[in-house]
């Protein structure tokens, strides 16, 4: 009897100095932190260094005599983020059109787990631009400044197949409007827009992926309604590289101006060639 219990004893000991095995986070859905035209629910590590290249060539409408929007009208945005702590990024960046300069951050709110225990990555991803064109179209400074915010829900499906889901909200503090006669401003578009993305991809080699995103406009406006967007492409990632190359319908790099003011139709074939270019240090 008293070896009896001196056995049960050890093994109360051994199996309370044992750590409890925590529930270990799944692979990340996505490999890079942009999905074409929308940002995935990936965040980077703590200090980890991004540098980001989004580039928009002309349509594509004008065939071969602009080599299908390469010689025309481009937009590009140069951006920077780092992960300035433990499921936090903040970054900057500065697009062509319309010169604009937002700042940005993203947090992982919800990770998926392997257990399944959390099935879902939950990520917000906000920004706040500034319109920095010189002219008299702004009457104050407020007028210049725009908003984004939005909810990214994501799964790592199977081991190739990766989804996210995200309704949005963009804010422009002016947008189109008149003047009537009593001398009242009347907006043609409200203030705020709200939006939903659809975004997948599916691996079909160690690198190389298939990757396709929809963005359907919520918001009725009285005029200059958005159009929907579609874009699919080719993502190729590495540790620390990421290259997309796409068709979208998207020509503007932030995202409310996308979101709220797309005059481009994929009905009527308006497409155009992009790419995305990411670049990772780890620090």
């Amino acid at each position: 009897m008293l070896l009896g219990v001196f056995i049960l004893i050890n093994l109360s000991a051994t199996a309370q100095e044992q750590p409890v095995e925590e529930d270990q986070l799944a692979r990340a859905a996505f490999e890079s932190a942009q999905l074409i035209d929308n940002h995935s629910s990936y965040v980077y590590p703590k200090g980890t260094l991004e540098m980001n290249i989004q580039h928009r060539f002309g349509l594509v409408n004008n065939g071969i005599s602009d080599v299908f929007g390469i010689f025309g009208p481009s937009n590009i945005r140069l951006g920077f983020g780092y992960g300035l702590i433990d499921k936090l990024n903040v970054g900057f960046g500065y697009t062509k059109n319309k010169q604009f300069l937002d700042l940005n951050a993203k947090y992982a709110i919800l990770q998926q787990t392997r257990s399944n225990k959390m099935p879902v990555n939950l990520t917000y991803y906000g920004n706040m631009a500034f319109d920095l064109r010189d002219g008299s179209n702004f009457l104050n400074t407020s007028d210049r400044v725009s908003f984004f915010h939005q909810l990214i829900v994501s799964r790592r499906i199977t081991p190739k197949l990766s989804a996210q889901l995200a309704p949005s909200i963009s804010h422009f503090n002016v947008v189109e409007g008149y003047v009537t006669r009593e001398g009242e401003v009347e907006g043609t578009m409200k203030n705020n827009h709200y939006a939903l993305h659809i975004g997948g991809r599916y691996k079909f080699s160690g690198q190389t992926s298939i990757i396709a995103g929809y963005d359907q406009p919520l918001t009725e406006h009285l005029t200059n309604n958005p159009h929907p967007n579609i874009s699919f492409g080719v993502e190729v990632a590495t540790s620390s590289h990421a290259f997309q190359i796409f068709f979208t319908n998207y020509n503007a790099l932030v995202p409310q101006e996308n979101n709220m003011f797309n005059p481009n139709d994929y009905q009527d074939g308006d497409f155009l060639i992009g790419f995305n270019i990411t670049r990772l240090w780890s620090f």
